[in-house]
């Protein structure tokens, strides 16, 4: 299985457009030790040839130029990704399907009925897409049963609910239902390694941890450090668990969650606020980190299981 980070950011990306952070300011002069890095995004494939897309990213059109695995490979036209998978309704998530409308067929685009709700109603991206390439829905199934997305069929995919939030713009915005947000567990038949990806994390219960001790390799949710982050950066009056996330400080975070895994499980954070000290390679907070034995993503990182 072969697993490509095309985007490691949080919504807004790093530097985000309108920030004047420390973090922000710092990778805009080029200090040593702070990447640039899009949208939350990810490829997966069976065969390192043909790919599925995880989340649609506003930043895709520069993620796919960076990243030749979705290069045509022979013809006129064509895009080595061959479907989108979605964990979620989330802009930063979806925005991406705009600029994938030149396609000279439908997109299979596999999402949960919730999501799809989200999609048609709340934020109608889906029908607008109908006046361009056009749209093939594939469901996401509800029981947790194996799905298998074009471009990387080979592989065994399951989609587990998770505790987190719907965007505003849904209708489940203040009664969550089970699909709003997802992660997913890919495995390899053929090999038996199996990931699970959750970009959007709010709570680890019993299923969903046995899940994650079961993966060869787990990327989740790294977008606070702190549950208050925002709040004492006077950004925000919402806790990071107001909004789906589960910060990596402070008792019962992700650090030590994660901790809890098995020694053989590779842990990686994705999807990272540009407040988040991790961003500086040189911060206490990253030692913290590296001390633990959690790697932070980067656009571009490849992961092979």
């Amino acid at each position: 299985m072969f697993i490509r980070v095309l985007g490691s950011a949080a919504g807004g990306g790093f530097p985000q457009w309108n920030c004047n952070c420390a973090n922000c300011q710092a990778v805009r002069a080029g200090e040593p030790g702070f990447l640039r890095r899009t949208q939350s995004s990810i490829a997966v494939s069976a065969t390192g040839t043909r790919w599925t897309l995880v989340n649609a990213s506003p930043d895709i059109l520069q993620q796919f130029q960076a990243f030749p695995g979705s290069w045509p490979a022979e013809g006129l036209r064509g895009c080595g990704v061959e479907s989108v998978v979605l964990v979620d309704a989330q802009i930063d998530h979806t925005t991406g399907l705009y600029m994938l409308r030149e396609k000279g067929s439908p997109w299979p685009i596999w999402t949960t009925d919730p999501v799809y709700e989200d999609l048609t109603r709340g934020n109608p991206i889906l029908h607008l897409l109908e006046h361009y390439c056009g749209v093939s829905r594939q469901p996401i199934p509800a029981d947790g049963a194996h799905f298998h997305p074009q471009g990387a069929e080979r592989l065994d995919w399951q989609a587990l609910p998770l505790v987190s939030a719907a965007p505003p713009y849904s209708p489940h915005r203040g009664a969550p239902v089970p699909g709003d947000n997802v992660g997913l567990a890919i495995a390899d038949p053929a090999t038996g390694r199996r990931v699970f990806y959750a970009p959007g994390l709010a709570e680890i219960d019993d299923a969903l941890f046995a899940t994650m001790a079961e993966s060869d390799c787990v990327m989740v949710d790294g977008t606070f450090w702190t549950d208050d982050e925002m709040i004492a950066m006077g950004l925000s009056k919402k806790r990071a668990r107001d909004i789906g996330h589960l910060a990596q400080s402070g008792p019962g975070g992700m650090i030590e969650q994660l901790a809890r895994l098995p020694r053989h499980v590779r842990r990686i954070l994705i999807h990272i606020n540009n407040t988040n000290p991790i961003l500086d390679e040189a911060s206490t907070e990253r030692a913290i980190l590296a001390a633990a034995g959690i790697e932070v993503a980067f656009d571009g990182m490849e992961i092979e299981l």
